[in-house]
């Protein structure tokens, strides 16, 4: 038998490896893995492979889960945090940590509104990736990206971006929950950043109804 196929065999039977093994986790507790979507997939992988912790980690978030009780958003509370979030993501085109902030205190008030927990922010997004598995980890990033060392390098304006995007998929959901969600505007998030020197020009009266 030549090297080449040798080579070809082992590759093989890696690739069979690790697909049994994903499934196994899958089969091993089917429920945690529907359950949590792809927050599933990224608690075994933060705990290095080891899906029997991971699973561990999120029977705890479950238990700490049916503690709570939530409740859906008034049509007032939902219309003002919807105002809210505009405002945010408004303010993106000139200063994009700022919207990032306001972002990340928006969602925080949001989910504590809705009876999440509040005394803690990984507590309250453990308990949030137990509804929201699919979107939970852009709340990560976008504190991620908040509380960076300011010593640090200062995330790029399409990170930044793309944060506000993601963090806006959770704050549909939870928003929304007792009714049809209003879907945030793109349109600010995907133009340009105004340069400098027009920064000084007074806005159009477009602008002035949308700031």
């Amino acid at each position: 038998m030549s090297s080449g196929l040798i080579v070809a065999l082992v590759l093989v039977l890696a690739v069979v490896a690790a697909i049994g093994v994903f499934a196994l986790r899958r089969q091993q507790h089917p429920s945690l893995s529907r359950r949590f979507g792809p927050e599933y997939e990224r608690t075994v992988a933060r705990y290095d492979g080891d899906t029997a912790a991971a699973e561990r980690e999120l029977a705890r978030r479950l238990e700490r889960h049916r503690e709570l009780t939530l409740t859906p958003l008034g049509s007032a509370e939902r219309a003002r945090a919807e105002q809210q979030w505009r405002e945010a993501q408004a303010h993106f085109v000139d200063a994009p940590g700022q919207a990032l902030a306001e972002a990340d205190a928006l969602l925080f008030r949001v989910a504590r509104d809705r009876g999440y927990p509040d005394s803690d922010v990984d507590a309250q997004i453990d308990a949030i990736s137990v509804d929201h598995g699919e979107h939970v980890e852009s709340y990560r990033a976008l504190r991620t990206l908040t509380t960076t060392d300011p010593a640090g390098s200062a995330p790029d304006t399409e990170q930044q971006r793309r944060a506000l995007l993601g963090a806006r998929e959770l704050f549909t959901a939870l928003v929304g929950a007792d009714g049809e969600p209003e879907h945030a505007r793109r349109e600010v998030l995907t133009k340009p950043r105004t340069p400098a020197a027009d920064r000084t020009r007074p806005l159009s009266p477009q602008r002035e109804h949308h700031a």
